[in-house]
């Protein structure tokens, strides 16, 4: 794990970013709008794992529990099929798409289809916690906000997303489809996930964190809520912070660069799982983790 030391820090994007965001992309600022406005967070010291959790460690926990995910319990996955999202039998973390092996064939990648529940217990087993939304972002950027945990300047070589493996912007709905066909036809669905730790030192964050942008989108332990309740959201929002939802960060490996910047804030049920979302722990500082 990674000390972070206790700070200061913006929390949340500044209105020029979220304005100059809407301008060269296909989604309007009411997109991002919940990453406004942008606050200032004490924040105490903590750690937390330098990359996501990976198939290897998840198995362990398995092994000494017996613990069975949600996925296995309900009998099929989440996954992206050739046009939408469909439920695929016998998917869950150990075999993430039809014919793949996790442990096996991708023992150091991050694992996936876990739900909230199934992160939190394995945090628990391993002594640990989910961070707090305000510490991934943290972790993320340093006590400055910058778009991107390497700083102010996109860098598509350097972060597991769309842009990195079409080796060319895509700024549009239609682009992304075009691109997701064309990977479909060669992986079907696959994770596009990569071992942790394979855009490191150049994709790290300022605290030498890695993973943070795609790869896969990360859990929080926190309950999705507005930076100001007398502001205006879209609807959408509403129904997140109504349900109670958890929050997500980091985007994934099937996202866009607006949805891999270090405040872009995302959100489900505590119950959903799919084949691009893991986790990583945090754990307090104290006597026993200086």
């Amino acid at each position: 794990m990674i000390a972070i030391p206790a700070g200061r820090v913006e929390i949340g994007a500044p209105d020029h970013h979220l304005d100059e965001l809407a301008r060269r992309q296909h989604y309007g600022r009411e997109w991002f709008e919940d990453e406004a406005p942008q606050n200032l967070c004490d924040v105490a010291g903590f750690h937390i794992d330098r990359t996501p959790v990976i198939n290897a460690a998840f198995a362990e926990f398995v092994s000494a529990t017996g613990y069975v995910t949600g996925a296995e319990q309900q009998g099929y996955g989440l996954i992206y099929g050739q046009e939408y999202w469909q439920v695929e039998p016998g998917i869950c973390w150990r075999f993430p798409a039809p014919g793949i092996d996790a442990l096996n064939e991708r023992p150091q990648h991050p694992v996936v289809h876990v739900d909230h529940t199934d992160a939190t217990a394995y945090a628990c087993w391993a002594g640990k916690r989910l961070p707090t939304e305000v510490e991934w972002e943290y972790a993320a950027h340093g006590a400055t906000w910058s778009p991107y945990p390497w700083g102010h300047q996109w860098n598509p070589a350097v972060v597991n997303c769309v842009e990195h493996w079409a080796s060319a912007p895509i700024q549009a709905l239609g682009g992304w489809r075009a691109w997701w066909q064309a990977r479909y036809d060669q992986f079907g669905s696959t994770p596009g996930t990569t071992a942790v730790g394979t855009f490191s030192p150049a994709g790290d964050s300022v605290f030498g964190v890695a993973d943070m942008a795609g790869t896969v989108a990360e859990w929080t332990s926190s309950t999705y809520a507005f930076y100001d309740p007398n502001r205006t959201y879209d609807p959408s929002f509403a129904a997140a912070r109504l349900h109670r939802y958890r929050v997500v960060r980091g985007g994934s490996w099937k996202h866009l660069e607006p949805q891999v910047r270090t405040t872009e804030r995302m959100a489900a049920s505590s119950s959903y799982c799919c084949f691009d979302i893991g986790f990583r722990c945090a754990a307090d500082a104290g006597p026993d983790n200086p």
